[in-house]
């Protein structure tokens, strides 16, 4: 069972080899989607069968999404592999926080943007994607 960071950034790594040997993850973290993570730990169980749990990763040449497993919190199949060119245009409105941090990423095919909510045990991770995406850094 993937729980550690380390564990999941290797098994990320490995995914990201098997598509793309050449390249090198620079950042991964853990996200959940939905309006905000107390509003939906708050539904209960009808509350997290609303959300989905992702792994998104910076590499040095694209951002690739995994679908996260809900049971096991391993990766699971790459949903999305956007170039970084366009990738610096899908996201935006990155708010850091104490404890959940968000951004907006418009995953390519969706109609509006989907609010990724990142915890703060991620956030070094956070931290390192954003400046290496947009090349500018959180605003705290």
């Amino acid at each position: 069972m993937a729980i550690r960071k380390s564990t999941i950034q290797e098994q990320v790594a490995q995914a990201i080899a098997s598509i793309e040997p050449n390249d090198r993850p620079v950042a991964t973290f853990q996200s959940i989607t939905g309006p905000s993570p107390w509003l939906m730990s708050s539904l209960g169980l009808i509350g997290q069968l609303l959300v989905k749990y992702y792994y998104v990763t910076l590499t040095e040449r694209v951002v690739v999404v995994h679908r996260a497993s809900r049971l096991s919190n391993r990766p699971q199949e790459i949903v999305y592999v956007v170039p970084l060119e366009q990738a610096r245009t899908l996201v935006g409105d990155i708010r850091r926080n104490p404890l959940w941090s968000s951004l907006q990423f418009h995953f390519p095919g969706e109609e509006k943007a989907t609010r990724l909510n990142v915890h703060r045990y991620w956030r070094a991770e956070l931290d390192t994607f954003v400046p290496g995406l947009t090349g500018q850094p959180i605003a705290s």
